[in-house]
C-alpha cells in the first residue's frame, strides 16, 4: 500500500482527508498546532497545552462512527459561562492530554474511539506561537490571529522558539511515496510545518515528490489576489532547496452568481492558474470544486481520486 504524508490544518485538510480515506492508501496526517483563536486559544492559555482545534476537526472528518456521535463532538456550548463557545471535541482532547500525558497519545486514543483510518499526529508537543517579522523593522506580530491579519506588513514568519518534531513524523516522511501540502490558510495552516527545522530537513532527504493541492479561493488578509502560482512561490521560499513538484488545481467554471456573492460577502475570489506551468511544476487540473450552501469547496472524492491516480501512475 502506498504511503502518503499530508500536512495542513483547518477546513481544507479535513475535506481532502474525507476523500482520501475512501482509497487504499496508508495516510499519515500532520497537523499544525499554532492556532490561538476562539476555544483553542482559551484552552491553550488556561491549560498550557498545544492548540487542539484543528486536530479535533481533522479527526471528525476521518471518523467512521455513528453520525450522532460525531455531531455530539461537534457540539459547541452556547450558554454563557465557563464552557461558552467550547466544542465538546476540544474539551475531550484537553482531558485526554491530562490522562495520556501528551497530545500525540491523546490524538491516537481519540483516533481509536472514532475508528479513524490512518494516522493523525500533531506537528509538535510544544505550545508554540507564530511570529511575523515586520517589513519595516517595527515590532513583531505575535500569535496566529495577529500574523494572519498583517501578512502584507510581514517579511517572514517563524515560531517563538525552536520546536521539536517526533521521530514518528520524521520516519513517516522518510518512508513516504508522496508528500502533500493540503488546501488551507497558506501562512497560518500550511507554512507552520515548514517553520520546524526537522520537517524541512526530512523533506530535503526524502526522494518522494511534493504535491500541493491548491486552494480554490484567496483568503482575505492573507492571500488577497494570489494566483495558485503565487501560493507555490511562497511554499518554495520556505522549502530550503526543495520545491513543489506537482500541483492539483481546479479548472472548473464557477458560476458567476456564486463567484460574485463570495466576493461581495467574504471578499474571496477564485485563485487563477496563470503562470503556473512556467514554474516547471507538473500541473493536474480538473473540475474539482463543489458548491455547498453557496460556498465553494473541494469535491472530496474528485480531488482524492486525482491524488490517488497520480501516486498509482508514478
Amino acid at each position: 500500500m502506498k504511503k502518503v504524508v499530508v500536512f495542513g490544518g483547518g477546513t481544507g485538510i479535513s475535506n481532502l482527508l474525507s476523500g482520501l480515506k475512501l482509497f487504499p492508501l496508508d495516510v499519515t496526517t500532520v497537523i499544525a498546532v499554532s492556532d490561538n483563536g476562539s476555544s483553542t486559544g482559551v484552552l491553550k492559555e488556561e491549560l498550557d497545552i498545544p492548540a487542539v482545534g484543528d486536530i479535533g476537526k481533522v479527526l471528525l472528518s476521518m471518523a467512521n462512527v455513528d453520525q450522532a456521535f460525531v455531531d455530539l463532538l461537534r457540539y459547541r456550548f452556547t450558554k454563557e459561562g465557563t464552557l461558552h463557545n467550547h466544542p465538546v471535541r476540544n474539551i475531550m482532547l484537553a482531558a485526554l492530554i491530562d490522562t495520556t500525558g501528551s497530545l500525540t497519545e491523546a490524538t491516537k486514543y481519540m483516533s481509536k474511539i472514532l475508528r479513524v483510518k490512518g494516522t493523525v499526529l500533531p506537528l509538535t508537543e510544544d505550545k508554540v506561537e507564530l511570529v511575523g517579522e515586520d517589513k519595516n523593522g517595527g515590532a513583531d506580530y505575535f500569535g496566529e490571529e495577529d500574523v494572519s491579519a498583517n501578512i502584507k506588513n510581514i517579511n517572514r514568519i517563524h515560531y517563538d522558539h525552536k520546536v521539536k518534531v517526533s521521530s514518528e513524523i520524521k520516519d513517516a516522511i522518510a518512508s513516504a511515496d508522496l508528500l502533500i501540502f493540503s488546501p488551507g490558510s497558506l501562512y497560518t495552516s500550511i507554512l507552520p510545518h515548514l517553520l520546524a527545522d526537522d520537517v524541512v530537513k526530512a523533506l530535503k532527504k526524502s526522494k518522494a515528490p511534493i504535491m500541493y493541492v491548491s486552494n480554490l479561493v484567496c483568503q482575505p488578509g492573507e492571500t488577497d489576489g494570489y494566483s495558485v502560482a503565487d501560493h507555490v512561490r511562497v511554499l518554495n521560499s520556505y522549502l530550503d532547496g526543495r520545491h513543489i513538484d506537482v500541483v492539483v488545481a481546479n479548472n472548473g467554471h464557477v458560476d458567476s452568481r456564486i463567484r460574485k456573492k463570495y466576493l461581495d460577502t467574504e471578499n474571496k475570489d477564485v485563485a487563477g492558474l496563470e503562470g503556473l506551468e512556467e514554474m516547471g511544476v507538473q500541473v493536474i487540473v480538473d473540475d474539482i470544486f463543489s458548491i455547498e450552501e453557496d460556498r465553494i469547496r473541494h469535491d472530496a472524492l474528485k480531488t482524492a481520486y486525482l491524488v490517488f491516480s497520480y501516486i498509482m501512475n508514478n
